[in-house]
């Protein structure tokens, strides 16, 4: 039974809207309780759990990462420090005053003893307002250098990342500067390559963008830019490249002036008419660019074609050979990366090259006593077309003493030392027996291939052995030779013996070899073919003279150098590479192969080489259609090759050799070993005379008989060739006199029909031309003109290095076309 006020009570409570109190549980607090910090609440603990725990300390690798607090702090301090950074840069770098190229000096090339080989250096520049250069050149300037120029800010920072990216992974050196920064870089400081000479241009650039409008900028970059030619400023660059102002230039020539400062020195086609694929490239590049921003319509665009410039005008202080050394010598010190090209023409370099002064004047007396004393280019028209060209190399160091160039650099542009469009001819076949011996090479019928090696001569027959169809190549006049050894092969120049070898040994060890030697591994026509014992590759004489050297050396080859010291502004010595040596073909494949050689200089082909008065080694070599003959031979002491050349001053075209100097024909037993033998004896002269010391192969001493069908065995492959028609002469220019009846021994100049010299007839050649001007020209384009087949003779000319497989020429597809007449 209730009590009364506990029903009252009940009631009350029911009627209350307010929460109503809950039993509490021992040691138990509500959240509101410990939310509002009651010590009670929180039980007999209460005070205790009032402070924050402490947060435990960061251990083990915990440590090592950074806090957010720490991140946002080192950021917002880098962003303050960047910013700060900049204005202190922006206030403390100021414009300064130009750097005047007026204190430009002339640079100075000097022969090994110190006197001076000729200065150059002087500036060609004429400054011209924006309004006296054609639109359409300020537009491809843009277009090639900062399209965007008008509209940007002065520097374009992704730009300039990209082009530091670039840099440091190895993808070349990259400006990544807008036109702006590098009118700075031209008019305002110096040219090398440093962090404060960067930070200097981004600055001044940004300050300069304040100051200056962007035609004045423009126009103050026109004026200072860099062409080529000496050339500074476009209007400079209009005369020097296309002999009219900078207001008359078109749309194409434009381009073409905008090219050049992408690698002025290159890009000049004239100088190096190898280079004009990629000249047009960047042309083509300039003017899309300008059609794809609205400066040249489309239908103009078309119509363009590639502006050849003009050649380049020529000092006469480069008279002479003074010219083509300084060209030749600056090229060398830009392309081996000594001295840039824009540095060489501000000038102040005191150069000391390798060349030797009474050899240099030597070589140069042995050409005109030999050959030029001898044209008569008023009576003989094909005098004029003659060309002489020559380089040699001390073989123990690799340095180039003398060179040939032309009668004179004014005259003539071309450095024929260094021109790589003429033939070598039979100066190859010495790499094709040296690569028989360095590789112990068989014949067909496995007899190991040494100096006393027997192979079948006979003319037009078929190589064993290649797989890329029938090859047969001639020897001159038909001339069959029956077995033969490799000596006397070497002797008589007998291609087809060259030609089986070349296959034996492998085509393309042969081409390895030639390049260990020291010819250029991108020399136009070396391609693994029959054909390269022929010598259809195109070669430089200073190329043949530095693979010579090497055979001289032992086999041991080190690149040539033609720089002995640069200075710079007298006090400042410029670091050279260091020249390397190695062995690049065994001893006695080199000594072997000059003891095969020193038998043409005594009873081959080169007797006249024997006027140098002390043992010497070498090989005659004839051009297709006799556009050029050489020499190549050495002494201990000195590797000297000679080259004679048929070029049409006019066209610039490769012109065959009949009848020049009132000869026959012009060979490599001639005129070019009756030079290098007076130059050789004039250079060494005073100098004791050495023999060769030589270490020559296993079994060169014997004779390995042929096997009984050696002789007349079927080449391999498409048998539908045949050898050249009967009525038009061939072969390999020197058999010393090998026809029937001649005589070996016949002295250098008879033209009686035994003379050691190169001889060959061949119809004439309708070779390509080839641009004069330039260390380079397009080699001839010779065809056979025969029409009932034949092995043809445009092997010159084939740049594609393969034939067509016309039935009626001949050609063999996917093999050079081979010369007859190497």
């Amino acid at each position: 039974m209730r009590k009364p006020y506990d029903v009252k009570q009940e009631s009350v409570h029911e009627m209350s809207d307010e929460p109503q109190p809950q039993p509490q549980t021992p040691g138990w607090a509500s959240r509101e309780s410990l939310a509002a910090g009651d010590p009670q609440a929180a039980g007999p603990e209460g005070s205790a759990k009032q402070k924050k725990p402490k947060r435990p300390k960061r251990t083990g690798w915990r440590r090592l990462i950074p806090t957010w607090r720490m991140v946002l702090s080192t950021f917002v301090v880098g962003v303050l420090l960047l910013i700060g950074g900049f204005f202190l840069g922006y206030s403390l770098v100021k414009i300064p005053a130009a750097n005047a190229l007026a204190t430009e000096q002339a640079n100075v090339y000097l022969y090994a003893d110190g006197s001076v080989i000729a200065r150059d250096g002087e500036v060609n520049r004429e400054s011209v307002g924006l309004a006296r250069i054609s639109k359409d050149a300020q537009h491809a300037v843009l277009a090639a250098e900062d399209r965007d120029f008008y509209t940007e800010s002065a520097i374009d920072p992704g730009a300039m990342i990209r082009a530091g990216w670039n840099t440091a992974t190895g993808k070349g050196k990259q400006s990544g500067s807008t036109i702006t920064q590098q009118y700075v870089k031209n008019y305002y400081l110096a040219q090398e390559q440093t962090i404060t000479r960067k930070v200097k241009e981004f600055f001044i650039s940004i300050k300069l963008d304040r100051e200056k409008s962007k035609d004045e900028i423009l126009e103050g970059y026109l004026n200072t830019s860099f062409f080529g030619r000496g050339a500074y400023g476009i209007q400079a660059a209009a005369q020097a490249y296309y002999g009219i102002d900078a207001k008359d230039l078109t749309a194409g020539q434009g381009a073409y002036l905008a090219s050049l400062l992408n690698a002025p020195s290159q890009y000049d086609v004239i100088a190096h008419p190898e280079n004009r694929p990629a000249a047009e490239s960047r042309w083509n590049y300039v003017l899309d660019g300008m059609v794809k921003k609205g400066w040249l319509d489309r239908s103009e665009r078309a119509a363009q074609k590639f502006p050849v410039p003009k050649q380049s005008t020529i000092s006469t202080g480069m008279s002479g050979q003074r010219g083509y050394i300084v060209n030749i010598v600056k090229e060398y010190l830009i392309s081996n990366e000594i001295v840039g090209e824009e540095e060489l023409d501000r000038g102040g370099y005191r150069i000391t090259t390798t060349l030797q002064k009474d050899k240099q004047d030597a070589f140069v007396k042995a050409v005109d006593d030999k050959l030029m004393s001898q044209l008569d280019k008023k009576e003989r028209k094909v005098d004029t077309y003659v060309r002489a060209g020559g380089a040699s190399v001390d073989p123990k160091t690799g340095k180039v003493v003398a060179m040939y160039n032309g009668i004179d650099y004014v005259k003539q542009y071309t450095p024929n030392a260094t021109r790589r469009d003429f033939q070598v001819g039979s100066t190859f076949k010495p790499f094709v027996f040296t690569s028989a011996v360095e590789n112990h090479s068989e014949t067909q019928d496995g007899r190991t291939i040494n100096p006393n090696t027997i192979y079948d001569g006979t003319s037009e027959r078929p190589v064993q052995g290649w797989s890329g169809g029938r090859y047969a190549p001639e020897n001159e006049d038909h001339h069959d030779y029956g077995d033969v050894t490799v000596r006397e092969a070497t002797d008589k120049s007998v291609n087809a013996v060259y030609a089986q070898m070349a296959v034996d040994v492998g085509s393309d060890k042969v081409m390895q070899t030639a390049i260990d030697l020291g010819l250029s591994k991108n020399t136009p026509e070396l391609t693994p073919s029959p054909s390269i014992a022929l010598g259809v590759a195109t070669a430089s004489p200073l190329d043949m003279a530095e693979a010579y050297a090497t055979l001289a050396n032992h086999g041991r080859h080190g690149t040539y150098t033609l720089v002995e010291k640069v200075m710079k502004d007298g006090k400042h010595e410029v670091d050279l590479p260091e020249r390397r040596e190695h062995q690049a073909v065994s001893r006695e494949a080199a000594d072997t192969t000059t003891s095969v050689l020193r038998s043409v200089v005594q009873n081959g082909t080169a007797t006249a080489a024997q006027a140098a008065g002390r043992p010497a080694a070498g090989k005659t070599g004839t051009a297709e259609e006799d556009t050029a003959a050489w020499f190549a031979g050495y002494t201990p002491e000195l590797a000297t090759v000679v080259a004679v050349m048929g070029q049409d001053p006019e066209t610039a075209a490769h012109k065959s050799l009949y009848g020049a100097m009132g000869l026959p024909r012009i060979n490599g037993g001639g005129a070019p070993a009756e030079i290098w033998g007076q130059y050789t004896r004039d250079a060494l002269e005073g100098e004791p005379v050495t023999d060769f010391d030589l270490q020559l192969q296993t079994g060169a001493d014997v004779t390995a008989a042929p096997s009984a069908d050696s002789s007349d065995g079927t080449g391999s492959g498409d048998e539908s060739g045949t050898g050249a028609p009967d009525d038009e002469s061939s072969g390999d220019e020197e058999t010393g006199g090998e026809t029937p009846g001649g005589s070996a021994s016949t002295p250098p100049g008879d033209t009686s029909g035994g003379g050691t010299g190169d001889t060959s007839t061949g119809g004439p050649t309708t070779g390509g031309p080839s641009t004069e001007p330039g260390p380079t020209g397009g080699g001839d384009g010779g065809e056979d003109d025969s029409s009932n087949g034949g092995t043809t003779e445009g092997g010159e000319g084939d740049t594609t290095g393969a034939g067509g497989g016309d039935p009626d020429t001949g050609t063999i597809a996917g093999l050079p076309s081979d010369s007859r007449r190497p």
